[in-house]
């Protein structure tokens, strides 16, 4: 068949009956048909997460601190800062040393100061593995609806015990919260994903419908997405585990309660980085100038680290990195506090303390103009 007749035997577009169109499975919308449809998908994604806060209720009580499930849930944590900021006056914002793991949430560090002040001032806003790379990630996105209140920011010198803690180690490193962490710059040697989830992480954190859908996993879908909550729950109605009913505040022990000498833990050599290199005391750094610059009075706890779990040398890196911070801090003029170690007996591990060390803090700190 030579090419004209290859051109003969194929139809041209108009010899479709117009009736066989009309009865296919196209759908031809039209301009107007179009921009509806736009305007329509623009109201349910800048609709439904405030919409969304109305229909779910948040109990913030006494002694709240975010459940240890929820720990990723980052547009819960914006509404929770949000509701703090409109009921305390000050918020201890850190990782988990201010969330409390081996208390319950009437026996944390915020808990203590509120007794000490004879009212409930003070809002526990720590999370689980939040690390200072991350916090600078939380504070930039999420905490926006604390401006302007008093801050105790957290440094936990635990971050800046080794270069992979420190987040500079060359070989992959599965950290706590990537999502907050910088996706491209400046690069995190030790972070190693794929450039879609990536570009996916600077997305979310940009818009509040997709920061909410997360909010949905996290919250009724035990941290899965959709389709792999419906794969390990295939006989469950989706829909019915959307119940509008969050989990209570956090009141577990999530770790056992036991002083670090009763648990075999052996003294340590840490590898501390330099305070001047340190990637975690950068956007540390960080972390508190966001907050200055938006009206925010910070007040800055370091540690206090357990320094009896430490060796002679590691001791002496300690000092090092326990020093740099101070004498930065002074120098930039922010308010701070370095208390010294608690008694060895009050600790957990290297930077937790028990119920009577959170105690023992509080009465350290109650003398000092900022928590009076």
């Amino acid at each position: 068949m030579d090419r004209t007749d290859a051109t003969a035997a194929t139809p041209a577009r108009d010899s479709f009956p117009k009736e066989a169109l009309r009865l296919s499975n196209a759908m031809r919308l039209t301009g107007r048909q179009l921009t509806g449809l736009a305007l329509f998908a623009a109201a349910i994604i800048l609709g439904v997460p405030p919409v969304w806060e109305r229909l779910e209720p948040l109990d913030t009580g006494t002694d709240y601190r975010l459940p240890y499930a929820l720990s990723h849930d980052y547009w819960l944590y914006a509404r929770l800062a949000a509701a703090a900021a409109d009921r305390y006056d000050t918020l201890l914002l850190g990782d988990s040393v201010v969330w409390g793991p081996y208390v319950r949430r009437g026996q944390t560090l915020s808990h203590y100061l509120n007794a000490q002040a004879g009212s409930e001032r003070f809002a526990n806003l720590g999370v689980d593995g939040m690390h200072p790379v991350a916090l600078a990630g939380l504070v930039e996105h999420y905490a926006g609806g604390i401006a302007g209140r008093r801050v105790v920011l957290h440094c936990n010198p635990l971050w800046m015990s080794s270069p992979r803690l420190d987040l500079q180690g060359d070989g992959e490193f599965r950290f706590n919260h990537p999502a907050l962490v910088p996706q491209f710059v400046p690069r995190i040697p030790g972070y190693r994903e794929t450039a879609s989830r990536r570009i996916g992480c600077v997305v979310e954190r940009n818009v509040p419908f997709l920061q909410w859908a997360g909010h949905l996993q996290q919250a009724y879908f035990e941290q899965r997405s959709i389709p792999e909550w419906i794969l390990e729950h295939p006989f469950a109605n989706p829909l019915a585990a959307v119940t509008l009913a969050l989990p209570p505040s956090d009141d577990r022990l999530h770790r056992r309660p036991v002083p670090w000498t009763e648990q075999g833990i052996l003294p340590q050599d840490f590898a501390w980085v330099d305070v001047e290199t340190s990637f975690q005391w950068a956007f540390f750094r960080r972390a508190m100038e966001m907050l200055r610059a938006r009206g925010n009075r910070v007040f800055v706890l370091v540690g206090p680290f357990n320094e009896h779990l430490l060796t002679a040398r590691g001791r002496e890196g300690y000092a090092r990195v326990r020093d740099g911070i101070a004498s930065w801090l002074a120098a930039e003029g922010v308010e701070h506090a370095v208390p010294p170690a608690l008694p060895s007996g009050l600790y957990a591990d290297a930077s937790h303390p028990l119920a009577e060390g959170y105690a023992e803090l509080a009465r350290r700190l109650g003398g000092l103009p900022f928590f009076q």
